[in-house]
């Protein structure tokens, strides 16, 4: 299914081809894998990207027009964001390169977009906003970015120098913003800087470089002054050259870790850092008889139909994989690509093996965080290499796998009459989206994530995503037009209503005619929150919103819909959402009344204290 991008010039290519035929700089970053080329700009490859005609082979690009180029060559194809007068050069820039830009409603939702297309296709992406709020509303979905490990260079407008601390409109300095925003690496960028010079930019490209070279997740942002923007760059990029290759363990840790799961049974536990090991996973669990579950991220890297499947752990988890550590408790754990979070494991005692854990991430500080206090062998490797060394440990025959627990999956006949029950919604999306096509399938925070990772089976790698560290409402709900754009085809997110009156982006996926579907659960209240609260004994709390048609606010914006008040009309419903050609709404009038599978959840907060008590204010 085609998507329809923003209008180029037709010569739009031409005009690239010529203005690269240039001497080569080059930074070329080689992974043990192969290697790839990263080109800054030179000044007479970018003399004509800034709109002026070419007068001679001095005549220099801006600063705007060096960013955008370095930027293609580090592999963006496209940028998502919000536009303003601040980023006008930069703005113009992007529109007049290689690079798709998509013009959304608001910043946050750009950024979720840019985040999700970053994981369908793994090219590192840009988020474009103006000064000040622009800035502000592009914080939460930056952190999502952060959290979930994405590749995003953001690049952002500032106030110019002479206009600093003279109130300025949406002044944009460290006047009026804490300066960790612009020029620090931290919590929330890994690299953070604010260009005001030219000159600055091979520093920065090669900084960058390195960035995307890294196998797990890079945030950068560059704070670029209106004025800089529009400068002209007085010299040439140089070379830069260096090499990195993916984080292995030695042999040493990989006998050592071979003895430690050889000594008894082992399970293993798949997160999303896993993704890349499909394959392997599958061939070492088949070849060892280990039990296999998945973090909710983790869903479909081992097939969940698969005889040794065991569940999902944590949020919207299966009662399965807690019924499995009690009566057939392993010796071990291999655990491979998961931090081990709260919403993947609560921090359960339950879900210790008996001798502790083999725990693999790239990243060195994630294996121990989530149980200190627990036996843990620590290797720093990416999952997929792990795993291929692993396997030659391993004899190539089937293991003897004993009967394990599976996760049941209940079937609920539709009722002509009454309101929709979210179990039979979810069968029907199984049914349609998960089990008649290749659509991806977002759930967002809320009952959403819960219904769907507790209900919902994939095979395959690749299909379903859902936010487990920031968990920000409107994540899926936007997110899924980048999903759309990368795979070129359906995405469709489930939420609730009230993630979808938050942030929905629907008149940008009309713009674009992004075949984004938004199945919404319609209940007219905050209804995780409202089941929550009343699962922990709090009373008279207000979780209820105005009823809201999103099918009349989805053709006000040229999108189509339809709403579904019975399950006798679910799967007509669907099956028009899949064929359809634009942006589809599916409205689902549900039962409040049935409580999502959150109830591991329920149990953490009271463990944390978050529950009734009646003390005395005398």
């Amino acid at each position: 299914m085609s998507i329809e991008s923003i209008p180029k010039t037709a010569n739009k290519t031409e005009q690239l081809q010529k203005n690269t035929d240039v001497k080569s700089n080059h930074i070329s970053v080689e992974h043990s894998a192969g290697s790839s080329i990263f080109s800054p700009p030179t000044a007479s490859a970018l003399s004509s990207l800034n709109g002026k005609p070419s007068q001679s082979e001095s005549t220099q690009p801006t600063v705007a027009a060096a960013v955008v180029k370095m930027l293609e060559d580090l592999g963006v194809r496209r940028a998502f964001g919000v536009s303003g007068g601040a980023i006008a050069s930069l703005w113009a820039s992007l529109e007049n390169s290689a690079i798709e830009v998509l013009h959304f409603r608001h910043e946050a939702g750009a950024v979720f977009a840019a985040v999700e297309s970053y994981f369908v296709d793994e090219r590192p992406v840009v988020v474009f906003t103006t000064t000040g709020p622009g800035i502000t509303n592009a914080l939460t979905g930056l952190m999502a970015a952060r959290w979930e490990g994405a590749k995003v260079i953001f690049l952002s407008a500032a106030t110019s120098a002479p206009q600093r601390g003279r109130w300025a409109f949406q002044e944009t300095s460290t006047y009026t913003m804490p300066s960790d925003i612009f020029c620090t690496s931290g919590s929330l960028f890994h690299y953070a800087t604010s260009i005001e010079f030219g000159d600055e930019l091979s520093e920065i490209a090669r900084r960058l470089a390195v960035g995307m070279a890294k196998p797990d997740g890079f945030v950068a942002h560059l704070s670029v002054p209106t004025t800089t923007q529009s400068s002209l760059l007085k010299a040439s990029l140089p070379s830069v050259t260096f090499s990195q290759t993916l984080a292995t363990a030695g042999e040493d840790a990989i006998a050592k870790s071979v003895q430690l799961l050889s000594e008894e049974p082992f399970a293993i536990w798949v997160g999303f850092g896993a993704r890349g090991a499909a394959e392997e996973i599958r061939q070492l669990a088949e070849r060892t008889g280990a039990a296999v579950m998945s973090s909710p991220r983790g869903k479909g890297i081992f097939p969940e139909n698969h005889p040794q499947y065991i569940g999902v752990t944590g949020f919207g988890g299966h009662t399965s994989v807690l019924k499995y550590m009690q009566e057939q408790r392993p010796g071990r754990v291999l655990v491979l690509g998961t931090r081990l979070g709260e919403f993947t494991s609560f921090w359960s005692p339950a879900l210790v093996p008996s001798r502790g854990f083999v725990h693999v991430d790239i990243d060195p500080q994630v294996p121990g965080t989530a149980y200190p206090s627990v036996e843990t062998f620590s290797i720093q490797s990416d999952v997929q290499v792990f795993v291929k060394a692993l396997l030659k440990y391993f004899p190539e025959r089937p293991g003897q796998c004993p009967v394990l627990p599976h996760p049941h999956r209940a079937i609920t006949n539709p009722c002509a009459e009454g309101l929709v029950r979210p179990d039979v919604l979810m069968d029907t999306i199984q049914r349609v989206f998960v089990e008649g096509s290749d659509a991806f399938v977002m759930t967002e925070a809320g009952n959403s994530f819960a219904w769907g990772t507790h209900t919902l089976r994939f095979t395959k790698p690749g299909r379903y995503r859902v936010s487990t560290g920031f968990g920000s409402m409107g994540h899926a709900g936007t997110g899924v037009l980048g999903a759309a754009i990368a795979r070129n085809g359906k995405a469709i997110a489930i939420l609730g209503d009230g993630a979808m009156l938050m942030n929905s982006e629907i008149n940008t996926a009309v713009k674009y005619q992004i075949p984004a579907v938004w199945i919404v659960l319609n209940d007219a209240r905050y209804n995780m929150c409202a089941q929550g609260m009343a699962l922990l004994g709090f009373k008279g709390v207000d979780t209820q919103m105005s009823p809201a048609d999103f099918v009349v606010i989805a053709r006000g914006m040229g999108a189509d819909g339809i709403r579904v008040e019975s399950e006798s009309n679910l799967l007509a419903a669907l099956e028009k959402a899949l064929t359809s050609n634009m942006p589809f709404v599916v409205d689902v009038i549900i039962d409040p009344t049935q409580i999502a599978p959150f109830g591991n959840r329920i149990q953490s907060l009271i463990e944390q204290g978050a529950t009734e008590t009646k003390g005395d204010l005398s």
